[in-house]
């Protein structure tokens, strides 16, 4: 949280390769809640372990398969 507010990030994107490090992404999306900054930074998420009706059910702003997907995912969610 501290980065976000510091750099006043406007996206937070998270990686997950195991089931279990994907499970914190929905602690972390909450945390942004509390801090106040949750209408303001949008969320992604991706990896191997991660769908997009996974990432839907966390609460993310979007879901990319890939690297590729990620930067274009990003670019539609600063400009939305």
């Amino acid at each position: 949280m501290e980065g976000i507010k510091k750099y006043k990030a406007d996206i937070l994107a998270m990686l997950s390769l195991t089931t279990m490090a994907a499970t914190e992404q929905r602690k972390v999306i909450g945390m942004l809640a509390e801090e106040g900054l949750r209408d303001k930074v949008k969320t992604m998420v991706g990896g191997a372990a991660i769908t997009a009706d996974f990432a839907k059910s966390r609460g993310a702003d979007g879901y990319a398969p890939d690297a590729p997907s990620a930067v274009e995912l990003a670019k539609e969610l600063v400009t939305s």
